[in-house]
């Protein structure tokens, strides 16, 4: 009897069953390309995460069979190397010599007003850098290298407001955004794990530069990106190549153009463009993939569909020791948070905004712009609320807590429409966002 397919939605899988076929390209899903049995719950909740629906093999399908006497899948043997069909690769523990330990010495405020030009600054001389190499010319770094050191200085002194004027202002253009945005969220984790700020200047400035070979391909090619099919895909992949040949002779370091090379390789190979594994891939490189991955979700490409911050940081904890390093995926959770600044959030108590920043003791309470009233109703005037001093000393019931993370866009919820008032002064947030 041949083997027969059904379509089925990903809400109404279950363990056993054997998928075949996706309702997009597998090279854009974490997922064996020859298909592969669903093992476990944590299966199917990454499946609803990429997908909407998939193609069964009827006749593959199987039971997940218990063990005699005990509780553990019959499959259980393999948990150990494998998670969901996708192999799994343990590491030494992390260890970064001679850790530095960063203390928040400004306020959010008082940085974003000495940082608001900065992402102008970077952008212009993006464009300036893109232009450049489209032209053929050759490029002058120094620009990007000197703006480079100061966002540097900038998330070292206080690492949520450098996030927050990248997640809410406006970008002119998708490439720059995406470097922009992971460059940000690669000096945040790096700056949480102790990299001295010369490191850290490296990995800003590899971020920013890991696109450059985009700006060789073809403009239709970029727009479908993540929609391409096998052929185009391995076009698309060639960027990466591109960007360390324009780049090589540059002056640049090595610790830079290592980000450049090895920022979409993979823990456990899958990667590219040498689909190198596990150590072979460097410390930045690693660093700056996890950034990448979790801004491409967060902001794709305009055709793409979102994903909730609170969902991708879920998505990205099931993919430690397999796309990416377990205690550098940890690192990054704990350096952005649960609902990391700039988050659309709604409370338990109805009321929606904005997270500000977060304490990595209490990840699930940050400080929250709120916006609306409990009715959804915009209020006339923002308020922070930092729940974990809300809080605090209150019993569960009484808490005020994260319901929900809601999706970029969500009407009625703009910050720069909103005065702030709370913890701090009155201040203009449409003013520090825009300069």
């Amino acid at each position: 009897m041949g083997v027969q397919q059904k379509k089925v939605a990903v809400h109404d899988l279950e363990v056993g069953m054997f998928v075949s076929d996706l309702d997009r390209p597998w090279h854009q899903t974490p997922f064996p390309i020859q298909g592969f049995h669903i093992r476990s719950q944590d299966d199917i909740r990454a499946l609803v995460s990429h997908c909407k629906w998939v193609l069964v093999d009827v006749a593959e399908a199987r039971e997940s069979k218990e063990v005699k006497g005990g509780s553990k899948p019959a499959f259980g043997t393999l948990q150990a190397k494998r998670r969901g069909g996708r192999e799994q690769l343990q590491l030494p523990p992390l260890s970064i010599r001679e850790p530095v330990t960063y203390e928040t010495v400004t306020s959010l405020k008082k940085e974003m007003e000495t940082s608001k030009r900065l992402l102008d600054d970077m952008e212009g001389a993006l464009n300036q850098l893109f232009e450049t190499l489209r032209a053929d010319g050759v490029p002058d770094l120094r620009p990007i290298a000197a703006i480079t050191s100061k966002m540097v200085s900038s998330v070292v002194r206080q690492p949520d407001a450098l996030l927050w004027l990248s997640r809410t202002r406006a970008h002119d253009s998708y490439l720059y955004r995406h470097a922009l945005n992971t460059s940000v969220w690669a000096l945040v984790c790096g700056r949480h794990l102790g990299l001295n700020e010369g490191l850290l200047n490296h990995l800003g400035l590899g971020c920013l530069l890991s696109q450059v070979g985009k700006t060789t391909l073809p403009a239709e090619l970029l727009a479908r990106e993540g929609q391409l099919s096998s052929e185009e895909y391995l076009t698309y992949r060639s960027y990466v190549g591109r960007g360390v040949r324009m780049l090589e002779n540059s002056g640049l370091s090595r610790a830079v153009l290592s980000v450049v090379q090895g920022h979409r390789e993979r823990h456990n190979g899958s990667g590219f463009p040498e689909g190198v594994r596990g150590d072979r891939i460097p410390l930045l490189a690693k660093v700056a993939g996890i950034a990448e991955f979790f801004e491409s979700l967060i902001a794709p490409r305009s055709h793409a569909e979102p994903m909730t911050p609170a969902k991708a940081v879920t998505l990205l904890y099931e993919m430690r020791n397999i796309e990416f390093q377990e205690d550098l995926v940890e690192n990054f959770i704990q350096a952005i948070g649960i609902y990391p600044t700039g988050s659309l959030v709604e409370l338990s108590d109805g009321q929606r905004g904005i997270v500000v920043s977060h304490s990595p003791e209490r990840r699930l309470w940050p400080r929250v712009m709120v916006m609306t009233d409990a009715a959804s109703r915009p209020l006339k005037t923002a308020k922070i609320i930092d729940l974990a001093r809300y809080n605090e000393g209150k019993e569960a019931p009484e808490t005020v807590r994260v319901r929900d993370c809601l999706p970029h866009g969500t009407e009625g919820l703009d910050p720069s429409y909103y005065d702030v008032t709370g913890v701090e002064s009155r201040w203009s947030l449409s003013r520090l966002i825009s300069g």
